[in-house]
């Protein structure tokens, strides 16, 4: 049973087949990235974010999209979300019968000028029909918002600021807005701080996910600050795969190992077999020709 006050069960967003593998330098094969998505399925991973419809020149991991989306096996009762940047991305989508998509924001203006090439107000103009159109062709719309807690080039972003942002993009039609700590600078009580706020402009913790790095290894106190804030929805990397090219020495994305073990360890669900998913990333660290930066991943695999 988990502890007085806490859910009895957690969504885990899963976005190493995205997220954690479009800043490898070397590409991965489109043969490993399907066998990956379909173990981490087979892992109780219902919700794997797969790949982006970027053009090709921004994100060459990602140039295989296509070909993934056609070969993938899409099992029964799991999600497979992508992310589209703008119309033509979601035109792509669409046409591959996908129903689930997300778009990408900057809570500051020097990241949306760097990531996006365009100001924070000019990126909401380019999402509003991209939001639109696919609301009208049935799909749900999730939206990132990078730097929530720090920016390399503009500090501590303040609170309202963040909810301002946010705010558009849930006004879009965006059913979920997950609240990202780029550079890995954020603290407990700043996730609280940020959550109430959000509270504050009438924005429950039922709409917001969190998506934590653990540059300064502070994502899962962050992440017990937002379970007990009320958030039950936790972004994650299997094998800690991903960072950010921005934040100096950066340790990427909070392993999704690393989240289900302390999880579990609260007696909260996930619908996730760790031992299978520990496997999982060890083959794909295998794969990539480096051990995985996930401390329970190293912990249960040294264990065998």
């Amino acid at each position: 049973m988990p502890q007085p006050g806490l859910p009895d069960r957690v969504v885990i967003h899963e976005v190493g087949p995205r997220d954690g593998l479009q800043n490898e330098a070397a590409l991965v094969p489109v043969d490993v990235k399907i066998d990956f998505i379909d173990r981490l399925a087979a892992a109780g991973l219902h919700t794997i974010e797969v790949t982006s419809f970027v053009h090709p020149k921004w994100v060459p991991q990602l140039a295989d999209a296509e070909e993934l989306i056609t070969r993938l096996d899409r099992r029964p009762g799991v999600r497979y979300p992508v992310l589209v940047p703008n119309e033509r991305g979601l035109d792509r989508a669409l046409d591959h019968g996908l129903r689930e998509v997300a778009i990408f924001g900057s809570a500051t203006e020097s990241f949306a000028k760097r990531n996006l090439n365009r100001t924070i107000a000019e990126s909401i103009a380019m999402f509003a029909p991209v939001v639109t159109r696919a609301r009208e062709a049935g799909c749900a719309v999730r939206g990132y918002l990078s730097m929530c807690f720090g920016d390399p080039w503009e500090g501590e972003v303040p609170l309202d600021q963040v909810v301002s942002v946010g705010a558009d993009l849930l006004d879009l039609g965006c059913s979920q807005l997950s609240l990202g700590d780029t550079i890995g600078v954020g603290t407990a009580g700043h996730v609280t701080a940020l959550l109430d706020a959000f509270g504050e402009r009438g924005i429950g913790d039922d709409r917001l996910a969190v998506h934590f790095h653990d540059t300064y290894g502070q994502a899962l106190t962050n992440s017990f600050s937002a379970l007990q804030h009320g958030v039950t929805t936790f972004d994650a990397s299997a094998g800690g795969l991903g960072g950010c090219p921005y934040a100096k020495n950066a340790t990427g994305n909070l392993a999704t190992e690393d989240l289900v073990w302390f999880m579990h360890g609260l007696g909260i669900e996930t619908g996730i077999d760790l031992a299978a998913l520990v496997s999982t990333s060890q083959w794909m660290a295998d794969r990539l020709g480096r051990p995985s930066p996930s401390l329970v991943v190293r912990a249960l695999s040294s264990s065998d």
